[in-house]
């Protein structure tokens, strides 16, 4: 099987910090290589993968102010729709735009929707949900007016996040600064539980920090920017909770999981995928209100830690991630009505995926 793996290119993929979706997309490739499977990564031409890498632009166009973000992308969807003979499938991981050339080649496309930034881009989908299979990264981000092939959680590299079985007595704020995400909420309902909070996370909404975020920095609030590797594990780690107070239907959550891998349950408003991650009293708490929140706080402790480590690694890993894409991948090729492909590595009995 070969496969044209599509990256975003906001950022690097992988990441060097933030960037999720690029982050999904290497986690996929790196593990469907690992099952012997031919994958040509195309990204930016400064991404790192045990596969082939093929691109047009050199850096990601949010790290590097010079790159015109319209062109690049167009530059870079392109590229892959003129090799696309040279694949069983190619996979989508960069959101509407390339749905547009799906008509104009023979080869099977999956498009992962990592999210709808707006209602106003479902018509996209929508036109072209007879060419293309749809996968929706949780059940709840499923949009009742569109035709899915399936619903597959990202999955993560367990070995990847150190388990802390004590944790501390701060709790953790880790996700973008922008009012959807809950940053000011969480100072609020860490300093009425008089908790020390930590918050590691990308700028996204000037305003919004210097309104909710940056007048309360200091002893009880530590903003420590983006961060990465060591940092980021040990972050995620030693905290006594997350905090997830979302405005929004949240599509999955990946710190949400990573927090958990690490023994850290979550405390989190009952918004999105939040049900799907977090079971209720055992891995963290799900909650409707501030109050709530803070009264989560003070019950944290009954939560086991090994017990959410255990959770990820039953649910969320990588491994599991892969053998759902590789059964897609296979019913999407496979000649209509074969029950299996045994020259795909890694090959099982395809489930029935809805």
């Amino acid at each position: 099987m070969r496969v044209a793996m599509l990256a975003p290119i906001s950022w690097r993929t992988p990441p060097r910090a933030y960037g999720p979706w690029e982050l999904v997309t290497s986690l996929l490739t790196e593990g469907l290589v690992a099952r012997g499977i031919e994958v040509t990564l195309f990204a930016t031409l400064d991404s790192r993968t045990a596969g082939t890498l093929s691109g047009v632009v050199a850096r990601g166009y949010s790290e590097d102010p010079t790159i015109e973000a319209k062109v690049a992308e167009a530059l870079h969807i392109a590229h892959v729709f003129e090799h696309a003979d040279e694949f069983d499938i190619i996979h989508n991981q960069a959101d509407f735009m390339p749905l547009a050339f799906s008509r104009m080649v023979e080869t099977p496309m999956v498009t992962t929707i990592h999210g709808f930034s707006s209602q106003r881009i479902l018509p996209m989908f929508k036109a072209y949900e007879d060419r293309v299979a749809y996968v929706a990264i949780s059940h709840a981000d499923r949009h009742p007016h569109l035709r899915y092939a399936a619903t597959i959680h990202h999955g993560i590299v367990m070995d990847q996040f150190d388990f802390n079985p004590e944790g501390s007595d701060d709790l953790l704020f880790f996700g973008r600064i922008h009012p959807h995400k809950g940053a000011g909420e969480a100072i609020r309902v860490a300093a009425q539980a008089g908790r020390r909070l930590v918050m590691a996370g990308l700028i996204q909404d000037t305003g919004y920090y210097q309104r909710e975020v940056e007048p309360f920095l200091g002893a009880a609030v530590d903003y420590r920017g983006v961060i990465g590797g060591r940092a980021r594990k040990a972050a995620l780690g030693n905290a006594r909770a997350l905090l997830h107070l979302i405005d929004f239907d949240e599509p999955f959550g990946l710190s949400v999981v990573e927090a958990m891998a690490s023994g850290t349950p979550v405390i989190a408003y009952r918004r999105g995928s939040m049900a799907e991650l977090i079971e209720d009293c055992v891995t963290g708490f799900l909650v409707d209100t501030p109050e709530e929140a803070v009264e989560a706080i003070d019950r944290i402790g009954q939560i086991d830690r090994a017990t959410c480590r255990a959770a990820v690694a039953r649910r969320f890993t990588v491994e599991r991630m892969v053998d759902d894409y590789i059964a897609l991948y296979a019913r999407l090729i496979a000649p209509r009505g074969a029950e299996r492909r045994d020259d795909i590595p890694g090959m099982v009995e395809l489930p029935r995926l809805g």
